[in-house]
């Protein structure tokens, strides 16, 4: 149970920083990226083939983001001047092309059958007794600055909405005992380390770099830089006619989303221990908008909402097959089975409905402001 609750932490924390890049990318500053996927690959495979040719893990991985953004500038150049559907067409093409070349470069990528056998981060690490304290000691750290932000961002709620019925508090408070129950688990999995060492590495190094990256993006969203973005997003005339130049702007925060996408594609790439073509489907990236959907647009913290709430949708509705053979139990007229195929479609209708209930209460996501998109004019 432990291990799974820490494999489940760490996909939140792999999501969560995946879609981070996008929000920068679309959220602030307007950018329509089908294509989000692509830079999640470049990382992934660039990040295991360098470790492999004995590369440390850490620059590995940073080269594998450094790629991702080199990609965004290629993209960038060739699709930011046009209109807005060309990015679009172009990213998910990109991802597809990407994908394609993964499959078919045996020699580099090894094809269908994929890379295995690859270093993981701290898979060798036996720590003393006083270097587990310190790992949750930093993990203590971390989870107390979230709930330090959380508590501010709630009281400004409560007085602004001046009601505790609102459907961002009461999720978020949610959201909230959850974290404290799953930080119990990963504190006692780092203590219990040697039983897993690379999964509960992995979690750890996954929670330090999500916070980093949620951090320095709070940081620069609230900077002029980030002030430049909205005002793109919003209308990039009003930037272009106070100077700004509005194609660098763009592909600065495209290339900076695909470097945060390619780190998440390195963690992705240790979490899974291996990376098969058939691993980054466009999927993901549709995941990925329903994340920063859910949360806000165009909001750090509805995008760590969002992946809360997208991963725990994702984890009840697995065991629907037995939460079926309960309900038959009461209820004879519903089916006591499903098979898998039904299942998957079930699951995806499920998720569609509850977007589009979303969209039509709060159009502008859980945490987003409506007054500030053009999306919830």
């Amino acid at each position: 149970m432990v291990s799974y609750l820490v494999s489940l932490v760490i996909f939140t924390a792999v999501y969560a920083i995946f879609s981070l890049g996008l929000n920068l990318q679309w959220g602030f500053t307007g950018l329509i990226n089908f294509g989000h996927v692509a830079f999640m690959t470049v990382g992934a495979y660039t990040t295991v083939l360098l470790s492999n040719a004995g590369l440390p893990l850490i620059v590995a991985a940073l080269l594998g983001g450094g790629l991702a953004a080199f990609l965004g500038l290629l993209i960038g150049f060739s699709t930011l001047r046009l209109r807005e559907d060309y990015l679009a067409i172009v990213t998910i093409g990109v991802s597809e092309v990407i994908r394609l070349v993964a499959l078919n470069e045996e020699w580099l990528t090894r094809g269908a059958f994929g890379i295995q056998r690859f270093a993981l981060p701290l898979e060798n690490f036996r720590p003393t007794l006083l270097s587990r304290y310190a790992m949750i000691a930093i993990l203590t750290v971390i989870v107390g600055l979230v709930y330090w932000q959380l508590w501010k961002w709630a009281r400004r709620r409560f007085q602004k909405t001046g009601t505790i019925a609102d459907i961002g508090l009461l999720l978020t408070a949610l959201g909230a005992a959850l974290g404290l129950w799953l930080y119990g688990i990963c504190a006692i999995a780092l203590y219990n380390f040697s039983d897993n060492p690379a999964r509960n590495g992995l979690m750890l190094v996954s929670v330090i770099v999500l916070a980093l990256v949620f951090w320095r993006l709070e940081v620069l969203v609230h900077s002029p830089w980030g002030r430049v973005l909205k005002a793109i997003r919003e209308d990039e005339e009003v930037a272009k006619a106070l100077g700004k130049n509005v194609f660098w702007y763009k592909l600065q925060s495209l290339m900076l989303g695909g470097f945060i996408a390619g780190i998440a594609g390195a963690l992705f790439a240790w979490q899974l221990s291996t990376v098969y073509p058939e691993n980054f489907l466009p999927l993901l990236t549709f995941n990925a908008w329903t994340i920063v959907v859910l949360g806000g647009a165009g909001n750090n913290a509805g995008t760590l909402l969002g992946t809360v709430i997208f991963w725990a949708y994702m984890t009840i509705t697995r065991d629907l097959p037995r939460l079926l053979e309960l309900l038959h139990s009461l209820i004879p007229v519903i089916p006591p089975t499903i098979d898998d195929a039904r299942l998957g479609a079930f699951r995806i209708m499920l998720i569609g409905l509850i977007l589009i209930v979303l969209m039509m209460a709060r159009p502008q996501g859980i945490l987003g402001k409506k007054e500030e998109l053009t999306l919830g004019r």
